[in-house]
């Protein structure tokens, strides 16, 4: 069987941060400056400057992160730890705790 490349599981996780709360509430607590030199982000023609959001710690984890991804969620290797359940039996076993 074929396996989600990390490459693309990376990129989501990417993508879910992009979009997250605490993305933009670091853009907002520099006002949209760098915290390094000070500099404002600007769409001006001519004078585009975006912004980045960095982790000052660095992400030293993602092996970690991806094989819990691949055990935990995918299950990767172990298929037979995944069902198929229409909506109404998920809800019921999501609701039991199980």
């Amino acid at each position: 069987m074929e396996r989600t490349p990390r490459s693309r599981i990376k990129g989501m996780l990417r993508q879910i941060f992009l979009r997250s709360k605490e993305r933009a509430n670091a853009l907002k607590k520099t006002q949209y400056c760098c915290s390094k030199c000070g500099i404002k982000a600007s769409v001006k023609k001519g004078a585009v400057v975006k912004m980045e959001v960095d982790h000052v710690d660095g992400i030293d984890v993602w092996d970690e992160i991806m094989t819990l991804i691949e055990d935990k969620l995918l299950c990767v290797g172990h298929p037979e730890k995944l069902q198929a359940l229409c909506r109404d039996c998920h809800q019921e076993k999501t609701d039991a705790g199980i």
